[in-house]
């Protein structure tokens, strides 16, 4: 670890790096390029050169580079700014010898690559040094600290001579250097530490390397990391080295064991701030992280071959090595995992996957704000079932041995469901769908089991609330509410798919509010027909909410008209105020387990089968009287020949 074995290290997988120079009009532009490329400073210079080409072995990376001269002239800004915008980095120049073109950097050049939105790093290079008079020398710190606080973009500042060839190739080397080895994705130069997307990767690996799970690297292990970061092992002597620096900086970042967590990411924010980041980068690299300190995209299985009627769930096998996590990071053994607890769990992933929405407040919580076993586990569910492949990525980053997509199923489809009369699912999603103050965001509370509340607030987006369900014989299934808005549903159904993934629908409304109840039959009727005319019907049931109020004059005659015109169950009665749920929830995965029963059905739904059996009817009286046909003809020819 103390040293990198000689030849390219790994390069984030770029074929070539794109540099662009621009500045004021002589600040030494050209010349710096052509003395770049040739090793000799040019007698004449036109005033804007060709593309320039480094070939891969002129920088240890091995990676090419192509040069980008630019006119700085007002008629040119169009192409100068298509150029820019193909950049990997921009070299910005100023001339030592012209204080007003440094002054330019700040009132003109960088506001302008900020307008254009070039999001690339920017290496400040001055020119022509050696035009400098004496009494002109200054502090390069002094003089651009200021400026690269305003402009954190910048990733470093040069100063070079062309004529006098001083520090000409580290001009490009730092350019190419932080395009391949950036510093901004590693280290706070504010704070002068490591960010925590950093720290969270090379704690993974850490924990990867530590074999015998003793919180410290010993000489073995360091040897074995050495090995598959840098292809070459450390001597002994070396490894005596690089934990005497570390103790001599930071006692506990050495143990009797080796080399500790904390010795290990001091180690790397030494690499860094000696200017050494491409050590911490092909670690990272070796490691499969991309520029973004995430795990590389084709390191995570992203696509599954599902229809649309089809949902992913979680393994058993992925359920008890989750259930054996839940465990280890249940510290103080409460039977929850409170916030830090979780935040431990998820250290070594870039963040924890569950901090936004959907995901955030959708599972039920303790007092203390910690999630119980199958809260933990329902969240997991959640996120499978919305996005597979997140799931799998941070199986990764928490450890899960083995082919990480081993850890999912896919499921049978509905339709197979419906055919067969019975679902294998073990997680059912729930649309909730109703009018605003129906009482649909005081069920999903309820499911979490959140208090009642007065106060009414129409939610306008989408909402997400995930729970076990204890069935009978001891059985435990997962359901997940998804909260329709009211105003979301006629842009919900514009899609032909919009119900595939959908076990089971609930139709929530105020039983004391006739408007109430008028509306979501509407939206059962609308919701009804989508599913008969896109094939992805779905078991509906009508939820009577609030009734611990009066019933609107008419309402038990006329939700009893509904529900036997549409063949489905009578509307349940629910009061979350008294906490009286007559099993709703139960009752939801009792009638997603059986997707052939509660499926209702609309007038223009039944006149289309009527339709359907009339013309196989007649089909089938045409076929008759065809074959009759022939079979007469058939017996003539026969009699004839006989």
């Amino acid at each position: 670890m103390a040293r990198a074995a000689a030849g390219a290290v790994p390069s984030a997988g770029k074929a070539g790096v794109r540099i662009v120079v621009v500045g004021d009009r002589g600040t030494g532009k050209s010349s710096l390029i052509c003395t770049a490329a040739t090793d000799v400073f040019p007698a004449n210079v036109p005033p804007v050169l060709p593309p320039t080409r480094l070939p891969e072995d002129f920088y240890p990376d091995r990676v090419p580079l192509t040069i980008i001269d630019t006119s700085s002239r007002v008629e040119d800004s169009g192409k100068l700014g298509e150029e820019l915008r193909r950049a990997d980095a921009v070299v910005l120049t100023y001339a030592c010898d012209q204080p007003a073109t440094l002054d330019r950097l700040s009132t003109f050049w960088l506001p302008e690559l900020r307008r254009l939105e070039v999001k690339v790093p920017v290496i400040v290079v001055g020119c022509k040094l050696d035009l400098r008079e004496e009494h002109q020398q200054i502090s390069l710190d002094h003089v651009m600290t200021p400026i690269m606080q305003q402009f954190r973009e910048i990733e470093t500042c040069i100063e070079c001579s062309a004529y006098k060839q001083i520090q000409i190739p580290e001009v490009f080397y730092y350019a190419q250097k932080a395009v391949l080895h950036p510093t901004g994705p590693l280290f706070d130069q504010e704070t002068q530490t490591l960010k925590p997307r950093c720290v969270r990767a090379l704690k993974r690996i850490f924990i990867l390397c530590d074999q015998d799970r003793d919180g410290a690297l010993s000489d073995a292990e360091l040897n074995d990391f050495q090995v598959k970061c840098f292809n070459a092992p450390l001597q002994p002597s070396e490894i005596v080295g690089v934990k005497r620096v570390v103790q001599e900086k930071l006692s506990e970042g050495v143990n009797e064991h080796g080399l500790t967590l904390t010795g290990f990411l001091f180690l790397h924010a030494l690499f860094i701030e000696k200017g050494r980041l491409e050590t911490t980068w092909t670690v990272l690299r070796k490691f499969g992280y991309d520029n973004d300190i995430k795990l590389a995209e084709n390191l995570i299985p992203s696509s599954f071959k599902k229809n649309p009627d089809q949902s992913v769930e979680l393994t058993n096998e992925a359920i008890e090595y989750l259930r054996g996590i839940f465990e280890l990071f249940d510290m103080d053994e409460d039977g929850a995992l409170r916030p830090l607890e979780i935040e431990d769990l998820f250290s070594t992933a870039p963040e924890c996957p569950w901090n936004e929405a959907p995901y955030k407040d959708a599972a039920e919580k303790t007092a203390l704000e910690g999630l119980t076993l199958d809260g933990f586990l329902s969240q997991w569910a959640l996120m499978t079932l919305l996005d597979p492949a997140r799931t799998l990525e941070n199986l990764i980053y928490i450890g899960y041995p083995g082919d990480p997509s081993s850890a999912i199923r896919v499921t049978k489809t509905r339709r197979y469901n419906r055919k067969k009369q019975q679902s294998d699912r073990n997680v059912f999603q729930c649309l909730v769908f109703g009018p605003k103050k129906a009482g649909k965001s005081a069920l999903l509370n309820s499911f979490l089991g959140r208090p009642f509340s007065e106060s009414c607030s129409s939610s306008t987006d989408e909402r997400y609330a995930v729970n076990v369900v204890d069935q009978p014989g001891g059985v435990k299934k997962t359901l997940v509410l998804r909260e329709i808005p009211e105003d979301g549903v006629k842009k919900m159904l514009v899609n032909k798919e919009a119900l595939a993934a959908c076990d089971i629908a609930v139709f929530v409304h105020d039983s004391s509010d006739e408007s109430s109840w008028k509306r979501a039959t509407e939206l059962l009727v609308e919701v009804a027909s989508h599913g008969e005319i896109t094939g992805f019907e779905v078991p509906c049931l009508i939820v009577a909410a609030k009734d611990d109020l009066d019933p609107f004059p008419m309402a038990i005659q006329d939700s009893t008209r509904v529900s036997q015109d549409m063949g489905i169950e009578a509307p349940i009665p629910i009061s979350t105020k008294l906490g009286d749920f007559s099993n709703i929830f139960r009752r939801i995965v009792n009638a997603a387990e059986h997707p052939h029963l509660s499926i209702p059905e609309t007038e223009a739904g039944r006149s289309r089968k009527q339709y359907h059996r009339l013309v196989n009817r007649s089909l089938m009286f045409v076929s008759a009287i065809v074959g009759l046909a022939a079979y007469r003809v058939y017996s003539a020819r026969k009699n004839a020949s006989s």
